[in-house]
């Protein structure tokens, strides 16, 4: 079956503005003839038919934004959803959460949910299934009914939408030059599949600070984990096979996973190894020893997402931005995990 035309593909198609195409459609005598007779015959010509429940929708502003995130065990996904609210309720908006539980058909299913009418736009976080599937079709269609959608932290370039992200590449070669600057030789990451567009970025920012230094790369002491539910048992076993004086870990559950095997295995952190997290949640601050933590700035990551979905829902369709990404910056925080 093909797709329906929309209004913004035809926009597209004939360079005006999808304002400009429904008020063709509509016989305004706001627009000049010549241009109302050419966009009519285009939609003629491609079958056009208007969602008259789409319409009717999007013309009643709920003043509600929709936020989806892949799971809800990391407090950097907690501290965005406050970053949201905060920007959107003093804009005069609310905000519905809704967990894809890293599934692709739980994302397709929220954003369908969403939107039949709930919100007026979206801001989303990949499912580790989707990037796995690289199927984002879900996406595109909300797209091009007149829906915004920004996306944070897991983002692709397949998408052409605002976007929120951080220096994971930056954040994680900074972590790792601490590592180097403090004595260490042999360190270790853990960190997600490649499918994983942060895990992937954060790896990448490793191996740039270990080539920056001279230190050569050795393949063992890179652990790549998929299954995050068995992700003790695999961090274990990696620590049994590789000595390392330090490692870096791409989560805060993943270093404190580490940190509990070496004690088990009678390793002292960071005195025999010092350890690193990304994320700077209640765990890294409260657990023994502190966590040395790469800081994300949830909150700041939320905000700018809500800002930016916000002026979008209320510019005018005549003088439409173009898409942006803003990049947040990360900040090492130094805590007992690593030596001084």
């Amino acid at each position: 079956m093909k797709p329906k035309l929309t209004l913004k593909q035809i926009a597209r198609e004939l360079d005006v503005s999808v304002s400009t195409v429904s008020k063709a459609l509509k016989d305004s005598t706001e627009i000049g003839e010549d241009t109302r007779q050419k966009i009519k015959a285009f939609a003629k010509l491609y079958n056009y038919k208007p969602n008259n429940i789409a319409l009717s929708l999007k013309n009643r502003k709920t003043k509600t934004i929709g936020i989806i995130i892949p799971e809800i065990v990391h407090h950097f996904f907690t501290t965005v959803i406050s970053g949201v609210e905060q920007v959107a309720n003093e804009k005069g908006y609310n905000v519905i959460v809704c967990l894809s539980n890293n599934s692709f058909d739980k994302e397709v299913l929220n954003l369908e949910m969403l939107a039949n009418g709930s919100t007026d736009g979206f801001i989303l976080s990949l499912a580790k299934e989707t990037m796995q599937k690289q199927d984002y079709h879900h996406l595109k269609e909300v797209i091009n009914q007149g829906m915004p959608l920004v996306l944070f932290d897991r983002v692709i370039d397949d998408i052409n939408c605002d976007k929120v992200i951080i220096d994971d590449g930056i954040g994680a070669k900074k972590a790792v030059q601490h590592l180097i600057d403090t004595g260490c030789k042999k360190i270790g990451i853990i960190s997600t599949v490649d499918y994983v567009s942060v895990g992937k970025l954060r790896t990448e920012g490793y191996l740039n600070a270990l080539e920056e230094n001279n230190i050569k790369v050795d393949e063992d002491l890179i652990l790549k984990i998929e299954d995050v539910e068995h992700s003790e048992k695999e961090i274990e076993e990696f620590l049994n096979h590789n000595k390392v004086d330090a490692l870096f870990a791409v989560n805060e559950h993943f270093a404190v996973a580490a940190i509990k095997a070496l004690n088990e295995h009678g390793m002292k952190v960071p005195k025999d190894v010092s350890v690193i997290g990304f994320t700077n949640g209640e765990l890294s601050r409260r657990f023994i020893p502190s966590l040395t933590t790469v800081s994300q700035h949830g909150s700041k990551m939320g905000g700018e997402a809500a800002r930016m979905l916000i002026e979008r829902l209320e510019s005018d369709e005549d003088k439409e931005a173009p898409y942006s990404t803003t990049i947040v910056e990360t900040e090492l925080i130094k805590r007992n995990s690593t030596r001084s």
